[in-house]
């Protein structure tokens, strides 16, 4: 990030009524997607100001990626997978499969086997003309960058330049445990139910082979698409959206915005915009998670009313059982993934790294700066994002009931540190 893409970004924030913004990316709902036909042509400073600030999805063409060494290796000459590469490479892998065939609540159930048997099934299906006994399996979120060495995973692929201001997955490399950087494949036909990324984070999603369609719906219209529970609907296709007793909202239903992804092509999935995608061939995708500033304020959001869910759930109990509160957060998580504290944590580990890079800049150590993997501006315009939403996380009252004695530092002391910072940050 520039100082003129920085400024450009703090003054739109500046501009928005609410610090911390409950939603979408406001303005008009877009008829369309965007595609971005040359890379020479298209800066960060384009992505940001045109799709992350607004966020808006966009579409990449194949030039992005055609130096991707999966789009040769995985890859036969004909455009399908090529099995036989793929099965010598990964077949001792265990990688989670989804039956599409099957509805567990708005999801699919889910088994783990040999990626070599997945290959030797997914082949059988072929063969079968799209059809098995088994059903339809997908293969879904497989940590292969979790799982395989650094100089493996650059002969795969290289992360976009658009996409590299990624908090969730620098906050789980630090923890050594996890990450939101996965595989996904599967033939013709496999698909995955209505949803929105987890913590409302952004996401964007690469065909190394194959093509997909994407039914997309900005923030808010999913509402339109909840029965008379309050529950989304599962598949947004479905005939039981026409049962307006069991839909009463679906006249406010508004048509998707529907992408067709070829292969090579990079779509970029804003925060919180619900989607349902299809395989319209036999597909090999690569797709990562990601948080930065720009939707922090939409994974806070998203996590008090996960929150709030639980405590709806279980509120008949809150006069009788001891630790209530403290229940709840560990509801949260299971359910979730994270909950107060981790977020904090997670605050904090984000902070500290961008708060060094600052004070090394403003020593004139820009070398130093740069060996964090971290530019100056960028890690001024993270600073004030952060301050931003932790100001809104230490007032928050079941935020104020953790017992926090043992976090180091202390939020408000943390917070203090960041305004700091963005004060000092002016005269960058």
């Amino acid at each position: 990030m520039d100082r003129e893409t920085r400024t450009f970004a703090e003054r739109y924030y500046r501009g928005l009524r609410d610090p911390v913004p409950s939603g979408g990316g406001g303005g008009p709902t877009p008829s369309g997607v965007t595609f971005i036909q040359t890379p020479d042509t298209f800066s960060y400073a384009d992505f940001v100001k045109g799709f992350l600030l607004p966020n808006l999805p966009c579409v990449f063409s194949s030039a992005f990626t055609e130096g991707w060494g999966s789009r040769r290796r995985w890859v036969t000459s004909e455009g399908k997978p090529d099995f036989e590469y793929l099965q010598q490479k990964y077949g001792d892998a265990v990688v989670p499969v989804a039956n599409c065939g099957v509805r567990e609540y708005n999801s699919n159930p889910k088994e783990h086997m040999s990626f070599r048997d997945y290959i030797s099934y997914w082949k059988d299906y072929i063969q079968g003309g799209y059809s098995a006994p088994r059903g339809c399996l997908y293969l879904k979120d497989w940590h292969l960058c979790r799982d395989s060495l650094v100089n493996d995973l650059e002969d795969i692929f290289t992360l976009p330049v658009y996409f590299s201001s990624d908090w969730l997955n620098e906050f789980w490399d630090v923890l050594n445990v996890d990450d939101y950087r996965f595989v996904y494949a599967g033939p013709r036909g496999t698909w995955s139910p209505f949803h929105a990324d987890i913590f409302r984070s952004f996401s964007w999603s690469v065909n190394i082979c194959g093509k997909k369609k994407w039914l997309f719906f900005p923030p808010g219209e999913e509402e339109a698409l909840r029965d008379c529970h309050g529950s989304l609907t599962y598949d947004v296709t479905s005939t039981e959206l026409l049962d307006t007793h069991l839909y009463p909202r679906i006249q406010h239903h508004s048509l998707p915005i529907e992408v067709i992804q070829e292969p090579g092509e990079m779509v970029f999935v804003p925060s919180g915009w619900h989607h349902q995608v299809y395989n319209l061939d036999d597909t090999i995708s690569i797709n990562h998670n990601w948080v930065n500033g720009c939707n922090l304020p939409n994974m806070w959001h998203f996590l008090q009313q996960e929150l709030q869910a639980v405590q709806h759930e279980v509120g008949e109990w809150k006069d009788s059982m001891p630790d209530w509160h403290h229940h709840c957060q560990v509801i949260m998580k299971s359910c979730t993934g994270i909950n107060f504290e981790e977020f904090y944590h997670f605050l904090k580990v984000i902070a500290e790294k961008r708060l060094l890079v600052l004070e090394q800049g403003l020593k004139g150590d820009s070398g130093d700066s740069q060996s964090l993997g971290l530019g100056l501006q960028q890690a001024a315009f993270d600073i004030g994002r952060l301050a931003d939403v932790l100001a809104s996380v230490v007032v928050n009252p079941d935020f104020q009931r953790l017992d926090t004695s043992a976090f180091s530092p202390q939020p408000k002391e943390l917070l203090q540190q960041l305004e700091d910072a963005v004060t000092a940050a002016e005269a960058l």
